[in-house]
């Protein structure tokens, strides 16, 4: 039997990998890259999908109805109807664990470009200046706390990286217990008030689901210092960002460094664009030589393996084999 599986979106030179990962079934891969046909088009006959940023909606899935699986080429699964896809008896599959460092290092390398000024510097010298002392003041690391909102895979890296800073690090994730945050490294807090306030830096890593979408909005940024950054390496959406120009335009937080926006690309009009006070870096925090490679195999291998008969290793409705 000759399996159809359609690439429908990707930012890759060619399908090589993907190729390799399932030459080992009879499978035509179909590139929509490199088609003019639309994903509905696309889809027919598909027996199995592999995504990374367009939408796979119910409709999409009833012009697939042989489908097997839905296999995200990445982490969140906000563009995937999930609920749809169980409806219809689909596996779908993401990556979540392949860019943990890059995403880690992404969180603290904006940490620390904020706190040490070195956007800032690097453009007044440029600029023809030399003043080490211009503008706010800074202060050491070891000093500081960091506040990381959920604490999965990412944030849990970012806790041990900085507490090879020498800083405090707090939690507050509802879904983990107190003794499992403390097993992580951080100290657990019962209420996401409280750590906003105590905070210095605030490190968003929450998904975006219709709970966490807006979550840290104009009484977030009210109650967090006025001293304090926040950064977002999760998604964008989860802070809301007409909300974050006015809170520093108001002066309650010092900085922010986005690597996630609710609109990607930012439109011209994104109150975030152009600001001294935001980095912002273009959803860049997964991306390494290493990472991608892994991400490819990975995802090219859950779509193998449900092709082949076998669960996936990274199902995320788990309950269609209960």
């Amino acid at each position: 039997m000759t399996y159809r599986v359609v690439f429908t979106d990707h930012t890759f030179d060619e399908l090589d990998v993907e190729r390799g990962i399932l030459s080992d079934l009879d499978v035509e891969v179909i590139d929509g890259e490199r088609s003019e046909a639309s994903n509905e088009e696309l889809a027919e006959g598909a027996d199995g999908l592999l995504v990374m940023f367009d939408t796979v909606d119910a409709a999409l899935m009833d012009a697939m109805p042989d489908c097997r699986i839905i296999s995200r080429t990445g982490i969140g699964l906000d563009n995937v109807d999930v609920e749809a896809a169980t409806e219809r008896g689909i596996f779908v599959t993401n990556v979540p664990d392949y860019c943990i460092p890059e995403v880690s290092d992404h969180a603290l390398a904006l940490m620390l470009s904020l706190s040490r000024k070195v956007v800032e510097y690097e453009d007044q010298v440029h600029g023809g200046g030399w003043d080490v002392s211009e503008g706010r003041t800074m202060h050491r690391l070891e000093t500081q706390t960091i506040g990381l909102v959920a604490f999965g895979n990412i944030a849990r890296a970012v806790c041990e990286k900085a507490n090879g800073f020498g800083m405090d690090v707090i939690a507050h994730d509802p879904f983990l217990s107190d003794e499992q945050i403390r097993e992580g490294g951080a100290e657990p807090v019962e209420e996401l008030d409280d750590l906003l306030a105590r905070s210095d830096v605030v490190s968003v890593h929450t998904p975006l689901t219709p709970e966490t979408e807006g979550m840290i909005d104009a009484e977030a940024f009210e109650t967090m210092q006025e001293s304090a950054f926040v950064v977002n390496v999760a998604r964008g959406g989860i802070i809301d960002e007409a909300d974050l120009a006015d809170a520093l335009d108001a002066g309650e937080i010092a900085g922010a460094g986005i690597d996630v926006l609710s609109e990607e690309p930012p439109s011209e009009d994104n109150p975030l664009v152009g600001r001294d006070d935001v980095i912002l870096t273009p959803h860049a925090a997964w991306h390494s030589a290493e990472s991608m490679i892994e991400l490819r195999e990975k995802a090219a291998r859950n779509l193998r393996d449900t092709l082949a008969g076998d669960v996936p290793t990274y199902l995320v409705n788990t309950e269609l084999i209960e």
